[in-house]
């Protein structure tokens, strides 16, 4: 049996789906799924052993999205079609497929609060009249043998960046401060993508200043795969809310997650026991917006190093 999956379009949400393709899979163990999606997204999907195909949607290329979809759809023959999206676009596509059955995320209940991963799994349970509970979060990776790091000094990884917008992400000058000063305990790794070069060199600008010497800035440096496995390789993770933040939870990374004007509820990490959640409760928060709508970005700024120290100290990851 052949399943074409569109996944969603960010790298988070698409590690959030992965219990319920993992559910699917429980449903059609001998199934082998192609995989549809952006660069980032399909890049989870490397080295998944159902897998048969990837196919990244480049379909906006040269103007012509609507005939590219098209010829996407004719060039693959699927008896299943799940898509985690639910966009014209999808249903475009979904259209042309020659799928005896075709699903589409709906998100359903839209004012409860209840975390993105029961959404999409509840979507497979409805579309496959299943009664499954999402597991853990899953990600294959090259050394899924789960074998760990050689050196023996903890690492300490952090990420800066959240490509949803400015609101969403904690200051650099607090990440500074905060690795300089477990640096004696950790080295560290900061983490960022393309876009999230200068927010990394305000860090490593930062450390250098404190001549911080046992860290490495791979912002902009690694690719998605290699951000995997960088990440599972973390004794401690702090991070804003993010897709690397949902990486970490594949792997019970031990976690600092900052939120501000996200519904920590809907996207905190999933089944992660080593998750310390940090956010200030104001009125105006969860706005959901990309920047701060009234020009204080409270949310972010009351958030201090310290805080992060304290957390990390209550739960024993520094003395």
């Amino acid at each position: 049996m052949n399943i074409f999956i569109e996944i969603p379009t960010w790298l988070g949400d698409a590690v959030m789906a992965t219990p319920a393709i993992e559910n699917i899979i429980e449903k059609y163990p001998n199934a082998k799924l192609i995989i549809f999606g952006s660069f980032v997204s399909t890049s989870l999907f490397k080295y998944h052993p159902n897998v048969k195909k990837i196919i990244i949607d480049e379909t906006r290329k040269e103007g012509f999205r609507y005939l590219n979809l098209y010829k996407v759809s004719k060039d693959i023959d699927v008896d299943l079609a799940f898509s985690f999206r639910k966009n014209f676009t999808t249903k475009f596509l979904f259209y042309f497929l020659t799928a005896k059955e075709k699903f589409i995320y709906t998100r359903l209940d839209k004012k409860l609060d209840i975390h993105q991963v029961i959404r999409y799994n509840d979507f497979v349970n409805r579309s496959l009249e299943l009664s499954t509970d999402p597991k853990k979060l899953k990600i294959y990776t090259k050394s899924s043998s789960g074998s760990k790091k050689d050196n023996l000094k903890l690492i300490l990884g952090i990420n800066p960046g959240a490509t949803y917008g400015s609101a969403k992400r904690w200051y650099p000058q607090e990440f500074a401060k905060t690795a300089i000063e477990l640096s004696l305990q950790y080295d560290i790794k900061i983490f960022g993508g393309p876009g999230e070069v200068d927010i990394a060199l305000d860090i490593e600008n930062e450390l250098q200043k404190a001549n911080i010497t046992n860290y490495q800035n791979l912002s902009g440096k690694t690719s998605i795969d290699e951000l995997i496995e960088e990440i599972s390789q973390l004794d401690l993770f702090i991070t804003n809310d993010s897709g690397p933040m949902h990486v970490a939870a594949a792997f019970s990374i031990p976690t600092v997650a900052i939120f501000g004007p996200t519904r920590y509820i809907e996207t905190h990490q999933w089944q992660n026991n080593h998750e310390m959640l940090l956010r200030k409760e104001l009125e105006c928060s969860p706005c959901m917006k990309r920047v701060c709508p009234l020009k204080h970005h409270d949310c972010m700024k009351l958030i201090t190093s310290k805080d992060v120290k304290d957390l990390l100290r209550k739960n024993q990851y520094i003395s």
